[in-house]
Parts: structure tokens; C-alpha cells; sequence
């Protein structure tokens, strides 16, 4: 192929790639993906994928937050572990943090507390911040609206909302991430339809693997477990739904994302 391709969100220390972590990694590489940023979600995530990171520097990098569905854990002791971490060259972006009022694992409270300490890391470190939400946009704009012109940057991890949504966030100046959801062809129709109104200069891609497997890969793999060597499936269907070429969709994902995480080109 001849591009490159970032994975701005993977959950590589999902136990699903304990057997096979480094052929999972050559498959990547294989597949064009050059660089992964592995997403931080917990205490203990946050310290495995910031130790992932470190073992392959200039391909692998990773976020350090607390997911809204560990909100109720979140800590003084979680702040300070997110704050030493970023401290790390291979720690760029604070996150994965948001509200997800679709499932509520962690009370409504407990969320917009956790969000609104991570927000306030990532102003005070300057680095971009990587973000979640289900369910629970009003709420979400909220509170972003007061800090945001703080924060360097911050993106809309794996959005799925509609267009009201989408002309809301890049009101908003955020990046939208675009997964393997587009794929699908019972939930991700509107995807495919309203994508093109994401401006060149705003647009990443990610597989959030494990999860999220484009639905359109031909063959079928044998398992159901997503991973970043697809993201070049999630390439073709959006650079389709846009319009534009695959080189051209690859090319400004790969500047938006080295420019989103100061990366080393």
C-alpha cells in the first residue's frame, strides 16, 4: 500500500490479545497500521498500556484515563497516577474519559466528577484529551463548553450520533473518530451519509479493538475479536462514503493524528 496509517484508539491490553499480542502487532504493520495509540482506561490499564508503549517507541503510544464506566472508582490516587503518567513520552493524550449514560455502570454522578478532573489534567498539561460519550450529549457539552478553550485538543473517540451531534462537536473545534460502527449496515447507515460533513483537517480513524469489527470484511475472519490490521477496512468504507480516494483519507488521518499527539512523523 502506499500509505500509512495511525490507529488513534486501540484497547491492546484487552485480554483478548494475551496469546497474541506481537502476531497481532505484525499484522498491523503488515496491513500498513504504523503507529497505535493504545487506549488507557483504569488504574491498572493505564499503567499496562504506558508499559506496552514504552517497549515499542515510535509505534506505540498510549492514553492514561478513567472510562466513565469506572467512574465510581475514580480517586486522588487515579489523579495522581494520570498526571505521573503523562509525565512519560509515550503517554499522549489524557483519556479515555466522557459520560456514558447508556449503560450507567457508574452513577451520573460519579462521571461528571471523573470528566471533570481528567479535563482539568489535560488543561494543565497541555496534552489533548480523548473522549467518550454515549447517550448523554447534553450533559457532555455541558461541561466541555467552559474548558475547552483551554485544552490543546480533544477528539470524539468512536462517534456514532447523528448529524445534529456531529455539526455540535465541530462547533465545538473537536476531532471526530471514526470506527468500524460506519461498517455496520443495521447501525452505522447514517454514518455513511453524514461523514462527508467532517472537514478534512478534523477527521481520524480507530478500530477500538477488540471491539467493533467492520462487519463488511470479506472473507470473514474465523473470530469475532476486531484489531488494528482492519482499520484499513474502516479506510475503504469511509473514504467511499466521503467520496475521496483511500490514499487521501489515509493521508490527512496520518497528519491530523501526528499533529493531534505531537507524534514523531
Amino acid at each position: 500500500m502506499p500509505y500509512s496509517l495511525i490507529d488513534i484508539g486501540a484497547n491492546l491490553m484487552h485480554s483478548s490479545f494475551d496469546e497474541d499480542r506481537a502476531e497481532m502487532m505484525r499484522r498491523a504493520a503488515d496491513a500498513s497500521v504504523d503507529k497505535i495509540i493504545v487506549t488507557g482506561s483504569s488504574d491498572d490499564s493505564n499503567v499496562q498500556a504506558a508499559e506496552l508503549a514504552e517497549k515499542l517507541p515510535g509505534v506505540l503510544f498510549s492514553t492514561a484515563g478513567v472510562h466513565p464506566h469506572h467512574a465510581s472508582h475514580y480517586s486522588d490516587d487515579s489523579d495522581a497516577l494520570i498526571r505521573s503518567l503523562i509525565l512519560k513520552d509515550a503517554v499522549v493524550a489524557v483519556g479515555e474519559c466522557g459520560l456514558d449514560y447508556y449503560r450507567n455502570l457508574s452513577p451520573r454522578e460519579a462521571q461528571l466528577e471523573a470528566l471533570q478532573r481528567q479535563l482539568e489534567i489535560a488543561r494543565d498539561s497541555g496534552l489533548p484529551v480523548f473522549l467518550h460519550q454515549r447517550d448523554a450529549h447534553d450533559d457532555f457539552v455541558e461541561m466541555l463548553k467552559p474548558l475547552l478553550p483551554d485544552i490543546s485538543n480533544a477528539v470524539a473517540h468512536c462517534f456514532t450520533g447523528d448529524a445534529e451531534a456531529l455539526h455540535e462537536y465541530l462547533e465545538l473545534g473537536l476531532y471526530v473518530g471514526i470506527t468500524g460502527w460506519i461498517c455496520d449496515e443495521r447501525r452505522g447507515k447514517h454514518l455513511q451519509d453524514i461523514v462527508s460533513a467532517i472537514p478534512d483537517d478534523k477527521l481520524l480513524i480507530e478500530t477500538d479493538a477488540p471491539y467493533l469489527m467492520p462487519r463488511t470484511l470479506d472473507p470473514k475472519p474465523k473470530t469475532r475479536r476486531n484489531e488494528p490490521a482492519y482499520l484499513t477496512e474502516v479506510l475503504r468504507v469511509v473514504a467511499a462514503a466521503r467520496g475521496q480516494s483511500e490514499e487521501h483519507v489515509a493521508h490527512i488521518t496520518t497528519m491530523n493524528a501526528l499533529h493531534f499527539f505531537a507524534l514523531p512523523p
